[in-house]
């Protein structure tokens, strides 16, 4: 049996991109206003934190530490970025355009989760990594075009994921508590 923290990393990565997408329906200023700073900040800690854990340590079966560690560390830096360039009143274009890059490698590695059939639920898995990296892919167009209907789509993804990463992360909790309650750590046994 192994002890992971995936479903705080999910719940934290849900509540990141929810507050993304409230800040994007906002409007879309070139820098957001000072107060969305620690709503970035909180997410990027957990990220990163949880991030460089696991891509250190693999405390999880095989590619599993790929996919979410390294997801996690981009996540987290997106964040901290953002929280930075917001509290500075910094344009959040290269955070933006490294986004952008992100986006496209939780895009591949949705499709790849699903193909291999990783996770309880491959499909489910498959699709939040996807939106989340559509959401990311998506932004720096809207950075440069600024249409009303492309900020609604990507509010859409934002939503979307986070509601898919809520559920996973919420029922992974469910059964933890179960799976893990006779658990006891090496001096306790």
């Amino acid at each position: 049996m192994f002890i992971d923290y995936v479903p705080l990393m999910l719940v934290n990565m849900a509540a990141g991109l929810f507050l993304l997408a409230c800040c994007l329906m906002k409007g879309f200023e070139a820098v957001p206003d000072k107060p969305w700073a620690t709503g970035f900040l909180m997410p990027a800690l957990i990220a990163l934190g949880c991030g460089f854990h696991m891509i250190f340590n693999w405390p999880l079966p095989g590619s599993y530490n790929v996919a979410f560690g390294e997801m996690s560390v981009l996540l987290g830096i997106l964040f901290l970025g953002a929280s930075l360039s917001v509290a500075k009143g910094w344009d959040l274009g290269p955070v933006i355009m490294y986004g952008f890059f992100a986006g496209l490698a939780a895009i591949v590695i949705g499709i790849r989760i699903f193909i291999l059939g990783m996770t309880r639920e491959p499909l489910l898995s498959g699709i939040g990594f996807v939106l989340t990296g559509l959401s990311g892919v998506t932004i720096p167009l809207l950075y440069i075009v600024r249409k009303q209907a492309l900020r609604w789509l990507i509010i859409l993804f934002l939503i979307s994921a986070s509601l898919i990463w809520l559920r996973t992360g919420y029922m992974a909790f469910w059964s933890h508590l179960s799976d893990l309650s006779k658990w006891a750590p090496l001096t306790m046994r």
